[in-house]
């Protein structure tokens, strides 16, 4: 029987996936299987469908098919041009390697790598208030165990500010409930951080441990489903937006709010904010690697603009007289013949 020889491109594709990015990169399993979905609807636009897309060759993957995937990314999947970015960064990250190990088509990996990004909107990043916190814990029913889990959940996320993807690995072992009590996150970059809790929350989690059977030095999950596995970020998210939906019956101000597991985050963020902690230690605290990522919490705190219009109020006297350049007939005259 004669082999059938493997492509260029199904050869790039493997050592991509299985070299480069685990291996020289070192990037987290959840970035790969991003890159992987982005390749892969690439690879089924690009063959149609009446060809195999194992058929494939990199000469087939040209600028203007590429072109043609982003531009049905936003027009037929509806995708915004924030997912259209993130598709694009997967396929610029593997014509690099492509241009790198793989010389006889640089030209071509040039031409790709010039498909530029989009100008994506900036939303208004969306928190809950101290007290639309406290709303949402409290209509939680802690009689069951699955309250008592999601009491724990919600305090967890909001004590730590931890991204969901932190506390779906959240292993029993991460945990040190004995005073001063402590929880190890598992972050972006293969980072790790330790968050201080409140002892509430460590008594929370000493309680579900124990109603879970789960042992405290063993790497057990912490967050699990009625099957006994791990929550998801699906999961997670529903969970939230659950009791989000219940306490907006009740909190006027959550209901035009668009929330996720992610604006706990920004909550306790602000939270911190308010309490006097220094942009420095809000970084740490969030395992922000860029400062700069932090001080857009400075333009969110509402609270401090009021506070600064407040000041800017005794500082401007009314009544006062027009400024001196108003008084020049001629500047006026210059400027409106420009």
């Amino acid at each position: 029987m004669r082999q059938i020889p493997v492509s260029t491109l199904a050869h790039a594709l493997h050592r991509f996936f299985t070299e480069y990015l685990p291996e020289q990169r070192a990037l987290s399993p959840h970035t790969l299987y991003s890159y992987r979905d982005s390749l892969k609807l690439l690879l089924r636009h690009a063959a149609g469908k009446n060809q195999d897309p194992s058929l494939l060759a990199v000469e087939h993957l040209t600028v203007d098919r590429i072109v043609a995937f982003l531009q049905h990314l936003e027009t037929v999947r509806k995708n915004k041009p924030c997912t259209r970015n993130v598709r694009l960064t997967a396929i610029h990250s593997f014509f690099r390697f492509v241009g790198t190990q793989y010389p006889q088509h640089l030209e071509q990996t040039q031409r790709i790598l010039s498909i530029p990004f989009k100008r994506t909107a900036i939303r208004e990043v969306q928190h809950l208030d101290l007290a639309e916190v406290r709303a949402v814990l409290s209509i939680m029913d802690r009689s069951t165990l699955d309250g008592r889990r999601d009491y724990a959940l919600l305090s967890v996320l909001f004590n730590t500010g931890a991204r969901v993807s932190e506390i779906v690995d959240l292993k029993a072992n991460d945990l040190t409930l004995t005073p001063p009590p402590t929880v190890l996150l598992h972050g972006k970059g293969k980072k790790q951080r330790r968050c201080p809790v409140w002892p509430e929350t460590a008594r929370l989690l000493r309680q579900l441990l124990e109603e879970m059977g789960i042992d405290s030095h063993r790497p057990e999950t912490v967050f699990r489903n009625h099957w006994g596995r791990t929550l998801t970020r699906f999961g997670i998210r529903f969970i939230l937006a659950k009791y989000i939906r219940r306490a907006k019956e009740q909190v006027p101000s959550l209901r035009p709010k668009r929330l996720h597991p992610h604006s706990v985050r920004h909550s306790t963020a602000l939270f911190l904010l308010r309490s006097g902690v220094d942009l420095s230690t809000i970084a740490h605290w969030l395992g922000h690697a860029d400062l700069n990522t932090t001080n857009k919490y400075l333009s969110l705190d509402l609270e401090e603009k009021r506070q600064a219009l407040a000041k800017a109020k005794t500082v401007v006297k009314p009544g006062r007289s027009s400024a001196a350049w108003r008084k020049n007939p001629s500047l006026i005259r210059w400027l409106e013949a420009l």
